[in-house]
């Protein structure tokens, strides 16, 4: 699933190519991605057309275009979708569900092969749409609180990888980056928040920081072609992991096989010597 730093490198191209046309044009060819959008896929279609896109902005792992009318195209990718630009005349992508026409010349198009992800318009959101205003700011975002979030952590009987996924809490960290953060601060993902020092949860907070600007930096993390960003481009951090996905392979620091354990019906990934697992509490 795309996490924060691909999810910013398609809003900053997003950002680039569509702020400031005008939807000439909407046609959603598959319900599925506006589900959420009451209007169903006509009435989503007619309120956008004619709308301009005013900017590019996100949440955590949900990205909107403000538009012209006070409202807001709201978007998830989901586990697999695109939000691509493509000149008119580009042969449709196999799961093209939505395709906007642009009065700047060129298409926006939302793809999504396995359709978990979608679109749809809130109603006054150009400012925040309502649907996300329970989603946490996340940690690239300069208006983070550090103070309030370490605090909160400290309060927390979770273990901390469980905590650095509550979008409650901090929004945008998923499975990829929190055990690449978690591996870099020595920590295992079962500490519990109370049990950890300010400082760790500092350092862990500075990790993830870091992890996220090198992912950004290399165009996000792309396991597959189902992740590129608006031009169709793969990014290139996976090559950089030194936990995630990498069971078996000696850790960079000490040479101890990497190991896999299964951690919210996912795969988490840790050092077994450099991230010891927390001793029971009697």
């Amino acid at each position: 699933m795309p996490e924060l730093p691909e999810v910013e490198v398609v809003r900053a191209g997003l950002e680039r190519h569509v702020v400031g046309a005008t939807l000439a044009s909407v046609e959603v060819l598959h319900p599925r991605p506006v589900r959420r959008d009451p209007r169903g896929p006509s009435g989503f279609a007619s309120v956008l057309t004619g709308r301009r896109v005013e900017a590019a902005r996100r949440r955590g792992k949900y990205f909107w275009l403000p538009l012209d009318s006070g409202d807001a195209l709201l978007g998830h990718l989901g586990m697999s979708g695109q939000m691509l630009v493509q000149p008119v005349g580009t042969a449709d992508e196999r799961h093209l569900r939505v395709r906007f026409g642009l009065t700047t010349g060129g298409e926006l198009r939302f793809v999504d092969q396995r359709m978990f992800g979608g679109l749809s318009v809130s109603t006054g959101g150009a400012d925040l749409p309502p649907e996300i205003e329970h989603i946490a700011r996340d940690p690239i975002d300069p208006e983070f609180d550090d103070d309030l979030f370490v605090a909160r952590v400290r309060k927390r009987t979770s273990g901390i990888k469980r905590l650095l996924l509550d979008q409650g809490l901090i929004s945008g960290v998923g499975n990829i980056y929190a055990d690449e953060a978690l591996w870099r601060a020595r920590l295992h993902g079962e500490r519990s928040g109370d049990r950890l020092k300010r400082a760790q949860v500092v350092e862990l907070l500075s990790h993830v920081r870091a992890v996220m600007g090198e992912a950004l930096a290399q165009g996000g993390t792309s396991f597959d072609a189902l992740y590129v960003n608006v031009n169709g481009e793969s990014g290139y951090f996976d090559r950089s992991l030194s936990a995630y996905g990498q069971e078996g392979e000696p850790c960079g620091r000490c040479a101890t096989p990497i190991r896999r354990i299964t951690f919210m019906n996912r795969s988490s990934y840790f050092c077994p010597r450099c991230q010891p697992k927390p001793r029971a509490s009697t």
